[in-house]
């Protein structure tokens, strides 16, 4: 991730300006997202689908890059996030979701992957899984500590019906 250069802007700002791709928002600077190459736009449609074609019976709505107040002057986007139903309100949601998920871009450093997991449970974030799309390798940060390897490149949320298995993910 980078910063944009410029001066800080207001959070009302940046919530009624359209970027394309979109970009995050800590503290009054507005910050670019790696994405957009082959592997990770389709390990992103997968999980959706995967996630989305089990929604009524995992009792859970899915989304792709929605904008999140994680709290006061931050709101970053998930790649893919999983909220229990009902449903988040508003247009920005405050609550957090069950499962946010970041897929590894090229161009991602780890040390800051980490660090934003970090902050995202440290602000109540129950499951943050990072994936490696080409590789299908992931990692999983709780507030019980982490990053801790996934096995069997397979999630499995506790105490709920939502397990992710990758490889299966990837040939739906």
């Amino acid at each position: 991730m980078s910063m944009s250069v410029g001066t800080l802007i207001p959070v009302e700002e940046y919530l009624r300006t359209s970027y394309h791709p979109d970009r995050e928002y800590r503290d009054g600077i507005v910050m670019e997202r790696n994405v957009g190459d082959i592997a990770h736009s389709t390990m992103q449609r997968q999980l959706t689908r995967f996630c989305g074609n089990r929604a009524k019976q995992w009792q859970i709505d899915i989304y792709p890059e929605l904008r999140i107040c994680v709290r006061e002057n931050w709101y970053p986007v998930p790649d893919v996030c999983v909220y229990l139903l009902p449903k988040p309100e508003g247009r920005f949601p405050t609550t957090l979701p069950l499962l946010w998920i970041e897929i590894l871009s090229h161009d991602d450093r780890m040390v800051e992957v980490w660090q934003k997991a970090k902050d995202l449970v440290d602000c109540g974030a129950p499951y943050v899984w990072i994936v490696e799309p080409n590789t299908l390798e992931s990692q999983l940060m709780t507030p019980a500590g982490g990053p801790n390897q996934v096995p069997g490149k397979t999630l499995q949320i506790p105490g709920t019906p939502i397990v992710i298995p990758l490889l299966e993910v990837m040939e739906e």
